[in-house]
């Protein structure tokens, strides 16, 4: 199953974009596996699951780690941009999950 993964500071607004995004991928009938980690980790996760990211959402929190992360990213092929602000500070899983959508296709 692929993976879109947000990246953020390990803040409780993440994992509620999250359950909004998983509950609008079900409405569309998508299938991905849809999760937050701290920024930190995102190397051990992309070193953990080879070829199943699909997409890595920054939090606007870390969005100053964009560039550093980008390195990270490009060198597994996977596209990588920071969470629109508006969408996550008003919890719009489906705007949030078209980005992510967008970057895939």
């Amino acid at each position: 199953m692929k993976r879109i993964v947000l990246a953020c500071a390990a803040g409780m607004s993440t994992s509620m974009v999250v359950t909004r995004m998983e509950k609008e991928a079900a409405a569309r009938g998508l299938s991905y596996k849809i999760y937050a980690i701290p920024e930190q980790n995102l190397r051990e996760e992309l070193q953990n699951y080879p070829g199943e990211v699909a997409v890595v959402l920054l939090g606007p929190q870390v969005r100053f780690k964009l560039e550093e992360n980008r390195k990270l990213t490009d060198s597994h092929q996977i596209p990588i941009a920071v969470i629109d602000t508006l969408a996550y500070g008003t919890l719009n899983g489906a705007k949030v999950l078209d980005q992510a959508l967008a970057l895939i296709n």
